[in-house]
C-alpha cells in the first residue's frame, strides 16, 4: 500500500476554451474536475497501476467532501482529518486556439494547531501499514515549513520509504532528514546545494552532493530532454520519444506515483527510470491530470532509452 500525503488538497477544474481573452466575457466549453493537490494526484496513478492507496491531508467543508468523494471514484481510499474551513478550489484554463495553460491557485485556509496534531496522531498509524510514503506539494496557511520533516523522520522512524515533491523552504527542511528519494528542478538544486548549474555536468555533479547527504535517490526532471536518476551506484538518463503532449500539468506528480510503485517492489535503477519516464509521458499525452492510459504506457515504454552516463 502506498500512503500519499496532501496537506493542501482542491478540487481541480479544468476548463477548455475556444480563445481566453483577459477583460472579457469567457465561455467554458468544457470543465472538468478531479481530486486534486500533487499528492492526489500522485495517489490516482498509483491506483491506475493496480497499486492500493491511502490518501491523507486536509479536507474541510463541501468542497472537502466532495475532494473524497471524486478520489473514492477513481479508486482512492482517504483517511483525512476534517476541518471547518473550506477546502481550495483551483482552476485550469486550457485554451484550445493557442494551447496554452492558464492557472489559478488557491491558497487554502489556515489549519489550526489542534488539527495539525491530529493529523499527526492518525498519520502514525496509517504509515504502519505504508509500503511506502509519498509527501507533496505546498502547506496551508499556518502550517509550518517544518511538517514535512516531521513526517519524514515519523515514517523512517517505522523504516518506510519517504519519497518527497516539495519546494522552497519546506524543502529545504525536508532534505535534513534524508527523505528517501527527492524529485527537485534544477532552480531547487542550486538552492539546496548553493552551486550554480552551468550544464548537465554540473548538474550531475549537484545531484550526486545531494545524494552524497543520505538521500538514496535524486531525480531530476531535464523536460522534453528527459530525466536523471543519481543513486550510489551511479548516474543514469532516461529519454523519451517525441509524443504529442496535451496536458503537461501533473506529468511531475505522475513520475513520483510510478517511482513508488517501483521503490515498493524493489526494482533496480534502470527499470525504475524506465518505468517513471514511461509513465510521466503517458500522463503528458492525456488531457486529465494525473491520469494515462495503459496502452499508451506500453506503446511507450520499450521506446523508452536508458544510459548509464557515470
Amino acid at each position: 500500500m502506498i500512503l500519499t500525503v496532501t496537506l493542501n488538497a482542491a478540487v481541480d477544474k479544468r476548463y477548455e476554451m475556444e480563445g481566453f481573452t483577459v477583460g472579457a466575457v469567457n465561455r467554458v466549453g468544457d470543465c472538468k474536475m478531479s481530486a486534486g493537490g500533487k499528492g492526489l494526484n500522485v495517489s490516482r496513478v498509483a491506483a491506475l497501476m493496480g497499486e492500493q492507496v491511502v490518501a491523507t491531508g486536509f479536507s474541510g467543508g463541501h468542497t472537502g467532501a466532495l475532494i473524497e468523494q471524486l478520489a473514492a471514484a477513481d479508486g482512492i481510499m482517504t483517511d483525512f482529518t476534517h476541518v471547518n474551513a473550506e477546502s481550495r478550489t483551483c482552476i485550469n484554463i486550457f485554451d484550445k486556439a493557442t494551447g496554452i495553460h492558464t492557472e489559478f491557485l488557491e491558497g487554502g485556509a489556515e489549519i489550526p494547531k489542534d488539527k495539525q496534531e491530529e493529523l499527526i496522531r492518525n498519520y502514525k498509524t496509517l504509515i504502519q501499514n505504508a509500503d511506502a510514503v509519498t509527501i507533496s506539494g505546498s502547506v496551508p496557511k499556518g502550517v509550518g515549513t517544518s511538517i514535512y520533516k516531521r513526517m519524514t523522520e515519523l515514517a523512517t522512524d517505522f523504516h518506510k520509504p519517504v519519497l518527497l515533491d516539495t519546494s522552497g523552504q519546506t524543502l529545504c527542511e525536508c532534505v535534513k532528514a534524508a527523505p528517501t528519494l527527492i524529485k527537485p528542478n534544477q532552480d531547487e538544486i542550486v538552492q539546496l546545494t548553493g552551486q550554480q548549474i552551468k550544464d548537465e555536468a554540473s548538474l550531475i555533479e549537484a545531484g550526486q552532493k545531494l545524494q552524497a547527504s543520505g538521500i538514496k535517490y535524486v531525480v531530476i526532471s531535464l523536460g522534453k530532454d528527459g530525466s536523471l536518476l543519481i543513486s550510489e551506484k551511479g548516474v543514469w538518463k532516461g529519454s523519451v520519444p517525441k509524443i504529442d503532449a496535451v496536458n503537461t500539468v501533473g506529468c511531475g506528480d505522475a513520475m513520483l506515483a510510478a517511482l513508488a510503485y517501483g521503490l515498493c517492489r524493489q526494482w533496480a535503477e534502470e527499470e525504475l527510470l524506465r518505468h517513471a519516464s514511461a509513465v510521466s509521458a503517458a500522463s503528458a499525452m492525456h488531457q486529465r491530470t494525473g491520469y494515462f492510459e495503459e496502452a499508451v504506457y506500453k506503446n511507450l515504454y520499450p521506446q523508452i532509452q536508458i544510459e548509464k552516463i557515470k
